[in-house]
């Protein structure tokens, strides 16, 4: 079931906030059943689009190629690939795109991409990219119909603590040809609404779609704190989490926080609510159930 998808400016142009999910690629059998029984029990929902990531320096590459093929082929799902410059010369990315071409995906998400694993230092490929705004204006260039998004970070990139270093940053990609932001998540909103006002005073005026991730364990929320990028936890949270006694009531506290969030994004009409699923739709379904709502459609009147 070969599907035209849509191109993500045709998407943010449409009135309402327009909801979508991001998955990655499994590395086992099992894992692989997990995320087809998420995507079926989320599809419903009609997402906006669906992205797909890459593993740190790339290393998820085919397997994140192989997803994104079988979703655009199998599904009427409009994909968002991640493509990054780790791991991958000029050339190749330039295959990939052209693949993606062919197929009918006409949306890429373009990360600089982290460094493998035991690597302190990102380290471009020969004859490759060194930032993210380098393969920006390679796609706007060589690929020009492609929609391509980039990363915005409210919380603050944890490679650039000079914040206006970090927005001037930002403005290089959009004006290397971007069409939209989605960030990182965060669990404070005042961190996005501030990050999206130093954006308009920088002059960037593309669409800027919020990045959730509910806490479902102490696990999960651990993990959030010590990767790269890190996460700030409000206190009132923390008190929250510190009153439960196990992993499902960690879970209900999460799915409420951010589905509070969620409420107040839309009444302060964010152009798009970007949800991390971490591969399971249980989280999100609730978030959707809270709202009250069956599927995206009916926030988009």
């Amino acid at each position: 079931m070969q599907t035209s998808a849509m191109h993500i400016t045709e998407i943010l142009q449409r009135p309402g906030t327009h909801f979508s999910f991001e998955f990655f690629p499994p590395r086992s059998e099992q894992a692989a059943q997990t995320l087809l029984q998420s995507i079926k029990e989320l599809t419903p929902l009609k997402p906006s689009y669906v992205s797909v990531t890459y593993g740190a320096g790339g290393s998820t590459r085919q397997l994140t190629h192989e997803l994104v093929e079988r979703l655009q082929r199998e599904t009427q799902l409009t994909v968002v690939s991640h493509i990054t410059c780790a791991g991958a010369g000029r050339n190749e990315i330039a295959a990939i795109l052209e693949k993606y071409k062919e197929a009918g995906i006409r949306n890429v998400m373009v990360l600089r991409g982290d460094p493998p694993k035991g690597q302190l230092e990102f380290v471009s490929q020969l004859g490759g990219f060194r930032y993210a705004a380098e393969l920006v204006a390679f796609i706007r260039n060589c690929f020009p119909d492609m929609g391509i998004g980039i990363a915005g970070f409210p919380e603050g990139h944890p490679e650039t603590p000079n914040r206006l270093k970090e927005i001037d940053y930002l403005k290089a990609k959009v004006d290397a040809g971007a069409d939209y932001i989605c960030t990182q998540f965060f669990f404070q909103n005042s961190d996005f609404y501030d990050f999206c006002e130093r954006c308009e005073i920088a002059g960037i005026s593309i669409p800027i779609i919020a990045g959730i991730m509910p806490i479902t364990s102490r696990k999960g929320m651990i993990r959030m704190s010590e990767q790269a990028l890190g996460a700030r936890f409000p206190a009132k949270l923390q008190r929250a989490i510190l009153r439960t006694e196990d992993d499902n009531a960690v879970e209900k506290v999460g799915i409420h926080w951010a589905t509070q969030q969620v409420l107040d994004l839309l009444d302060h009409n964010v152009r798009g609510i970007h949800f991390y699923t971490l591969n399971h739709s249980r989280a999100t379904l609730k978030i959707y159930e809270s709202l009250g709502i069956k599927t995206s459609d009916e926030l988009r009147i």
